[in-house]
């Protein structure tokens, strides 16, 4: 299945190498994992590396607003039963991480790469995967990414003829405009919670209908495809109509869902759906996400929520009053530095919590809680954070750059 197996060549080599050195320096500095900046030198001396490394490899893409993380580690874990895996497990989703990832899978059979949404077209024109995973569309560094319609009509062009299998969930109608050009869809029922940003059609610009769990456009005929996977409470139905158990250390509905789409993308490579979800129980993290982590003798669950999409799901996962809440906003590059996304967050869903509010930007969402009518303290660090909370759990909810740093400071 696999494609061209040659070896690379000594440019290639002198790029791993050169990337894997950087790597190590900005390691050894305190910077990070070095993905990045070891991949962007390996780039430097090789533009092409990235195709070069992934040639050997049945690539699967997986790319969304949410949870493209967590599924990429669902479905290397899942596809672990059929080979070995290469993936970038650690989140650094452009290019350069992707290639700094691919240079350490020599011996894999697969490779399993979560893609940042901007970036899918272009490597999937460098890495020509055998599977492409696309999860859902919502607004997120509006700043950066521009608007969903626009990422949408790029995905649809971008992938439109691709020999990939593409498995795209057939709730978000966005999603189902991207993956329409393809000739190989495998559509999954795995659900869509926040609306907000598909009422419009994708296809013609009319009102979307959304009777129930099915939509359609009323002006053009656009609509929701007939899935041949499902999500279906605890189980996920596969296109023979068999119902399979999930379980899962992962906490929520969304990772059902992820776990959904994963089987169903392990599926095309032969991994049967009770052995695929057998293996995503293994994991109970995903880089630092859903860790229960011990801080000045108290417990505190960390969880990334980047967009209003992400905080709905959040939300309906942690435990309930008077379980304090700890949110924590930055708007740094990697955040979006618009934070006017807070706006759409319905915060209220957090009344009779005790709420205490950390980040760069606290004042922002501190203008949004007191708008939404709810008690809440500011505080300058973590630590003043856990010393004012009442007894209990304390979830804390962060978006991108204001979860490293709390990890960061507990040391996780």
């Amino acid at each position: 299945m696999a494609g061209n197996t040659e070896p690379l060549s000594p440019r290639a080599k002198l790029a791993v190498t050169a990337g894997k050195a950087a790597a190590a320096v900005s390691r050894a500095a305190g910077r990070g994992s070095g993905s990045v900046i070891g991949g962007k030198v390996a780039l430097k001396l090789d533009p092409d590396l990235l195709g070069r490394l992934a040639q050997h490899l049945d690539v699967i893409l997986v790319s969304a607003t949410n949870g493209k993380t967590t599924t990429t580690r669902l479905i290397a874990e899942a596809l672990g039963a059929a080979g070995p895996v290469v993936s970038n497990a650690l989140g650094a989703n452009m290019p350069a991480g992707i290639t700094s990832a691919l240079a350490g899978g020599s011996d894999a059979k697969y490779g399993v790469i979560e893609v940042d949404e901007k970036y899918l077209a272009g490597v999937a024109r460098d890495t020509t995967p055998k599977a492409i995973a696309l999860l859902n569309l919502s607004r997120d560094q509006l700043d950066r990414a521009a608007e969903t319609r626009m990422l949408a009509e790029k995905w649809r062009e971008g992938l439109a003829g691709t020999k990939a299998v593409v498995i795209a969930n057939a709730d978000d109608p966005l999603i189902v405009w991207a993956a329409s050009s393809s000739p190989n869809v495998v559509w999954v029922a795995a659900g869509q919670e926040w609306k907000d940003d598909a009422w419009s059609c994708p296809s013609c610009g009319g009102v979307m209908q959304r009777p129930g769990d099915d939509w359609f456009c009323g002006e053009c005929g656009f609509r929701r495809p007939s899935p041949s996977w499902a999500l279906h409470g605890d189980h996920v139905l596969d296109p023979h109509g068999s119902a399979w158990p999930i379980h899962l250390q992962l906490p929520g509905r969304a990772n059902k869902s992820n776990a959904a789409t994963s089987a169903a993308v392990v599926a095309t490579f032969g991994v049967p759906p009770q052995v695929a979800l057998e293996r995503m129980y293994q994991v109970q993290a995903v880089a630092g996400r859903y860790d229960v982590v011990s801080f000045h003798n108290r417990d505190i669950r960390l969880l990334l929520a980047k967009n209003p999409a992400g905080w709905l799901e959040t939300f309906s996962l942690i435990d309930p009053p008077p379980t304090p809440v700890v949110l924590a906003v930055n708007a740094r590059g990697a955040d979006g530095t618009d934070t006017s996304w807070l706006w759409d967050v319905d915060y209220t869903r957090l009344a009779g919590h005790p709420i205490f509010v950390l980040g760069d930007r606290k004042l922002d969402l501190a203008v949004r809680l007191e708008v939404a009518n709810l008690d809440f303290r500011v505080c300058e660090t973590l630590d003043e954070a856990v010393q004012l909370a009442p007894p209990g759990r304390i979830e804390a909810i962060a978006n991108y750059t204001a979860f490293q740093d709390l990890r960061r400071r507990v040391g996780n």
